[in-house]
């Protein structure tokens, strides 16, 4: 019997764990020269064994036979590298039998820094396609596993090349940073291009944390006491302060996009902000409204022919922390805005991500909670 059981769940977000040739082993030889291993041992509670598991391409049999044997409780099993179907697809494939999830987005958890934040633009998009070739080679032996690439948007040609590539192998979305677009809007005429390639592929794009660095900047952590240490203990990932400012650029980078038109130009284009949270989405909506409303004289703005809520009721979904209220979220908004997510194998997504999410959902009609487990997923990915 799976975890997930009763009604159709769609998983808007779960990891690999890259091992460190996971780019390179899909990279020409001169770009494996320019490109140094991925390193993921080094975070906190995903580094327990992580030079033995790596050496492995899957987990010894004796570790695979234990964690089957979990069955609907395999989500509160390890996680991490060493959870069932971290980084072989072969157990990812058990791994999803046990869970239950109808589909699940699958995205890479260490590889941003090479692929899309890259110092030297000709190596990040290199990167780019290498890790495009090894996400479809993961996920292409089983339907249920949707693969994201990675679409760097610094060179409109390139973006253009990149997003061509996500296309062809089949990829279920395409992960832009969210920031500025080598000095551009998302909303710049030379990246129109590339929204309108994936429109017309029916292919969305996702922000995703990690698309922008997850650390403040070290003025703000400066109180002349020591910083604190992340939550897992590795000092790299978030803290409490960075946790304030974690949304910030995600706001920014799709209100831009519906303030510059690119919805209204590219009707069939739809997004979703995955692992970025969700409590922030309903002031956001209303101060895209009051915006709008007041600097309506803006050409751009002027010309919308929808308001700024009905442009992310059409286009754009979201995925609430385990600890956010989403029922609260739905009453402040409604229920076609938010995407159920496991984060698995990830420890953020809990023991239990059904269960703390009921709990929110207590009261709440089944058409709204259809709506959060897998209609919103398929309006914004398909099915």
């Amino acid at each position: 019997m799976p975890y997930a059981q009763g009604r159709t769940y769609f998983d808007a977000d779960s990891h690999i764990m890259e091992r460190p040739d996971f780019i390179r082993d899909y990279a020409d030889d001169e770009l494996k020269t320019k490109l140094a291993p991925i390193v993921g041992g080094n975070q906190g509670k995903t580094s327990t064994g992580f030079t033995e598991i790596i050496r492995r391409e899957g987990h010894a049999e004796d570790k695979v036979a234990q964690m089957v044997a979990l069955g609907d409780q395999l989500i509160s099993g390890p996680k991490g590298y060493q959870a069932l179907g971290a980084f072989n697809r072969e157990e990812r494939t058990m791994a999803l039998d046990q869970l239950g999830f109808h589909k699940q987005l699958v995205f890479t958890t260490f590889s941003p820094g090479h692929a899309l934040h890259h110092p030297d633009t000709d190596v990040m998009y290199g990167a780019a396609e290498a890790h495009n070739r090894a996400m479809s080679d993961f996920c292409e032996n089983d339907d249920r596993l949707m693969g994201v690439g990675m679409l760097p948007l610094e060179d409109p040609a390139c973006a253009l090349t990149a997003a061509a590539q996500i296309i062809d192998l089949g990829l279920a979305a395409a992960w832009v940073a969210h920031r500025d677009c080598g000095g551009r809007s998302p909303g710049h005429d030379d990246l129109d291009p590339v929204w309108a390639l994936l429109a017309d592929a029916q292919v969305p794009f996702v922000l995703h944390v990690g698309g922008h660095p997850l650390q403040l900047p070290t003025a703000w952590m400066n109180t002349g006491r020591p910083t604190p240490a992340d939550w897992q203990g590795g000092g790299e990932n978030v803290r409490g302060k960075d946790m304030i400012a974690l949304h910030h650029n995600v706001e920014l980078f799709l209100g831009a996009m519906i303030f510059d038109g690119v919805f209204e130009r590219h009707r069939a284009l739809r997004g979703a902000a995955v692992e970025l949270g969700a409590g922030w989405v309903p002031s956001w909506l209303r101060r895209l409204e009051w915006s709008a409303a007041i600097w309506k004289k803006e050409p751009e703005l002027g010309s919308l022919s929808r308001t700024p809520t009905a442009i992310v009721s059409e286009h754009l979904a979201f995925t609430p922390y385990v600890y956010e209220d989403v029922g609260e979220l739905i009453r402040e908004s409604h229920a076609g805005l938010y995407l159920f997510s496991s984060d698995y194998p990830h420890h953020e997504g809990s023991k239990n991500p059904i269960e703390r999410f009921e709990g929110f959902l207590d009261g709440a009609s089944d058409d709204d909670k259809s709506k959060f487990y897998s209609e919103n997923f398929e309006r914004i990915f398909g099915d």
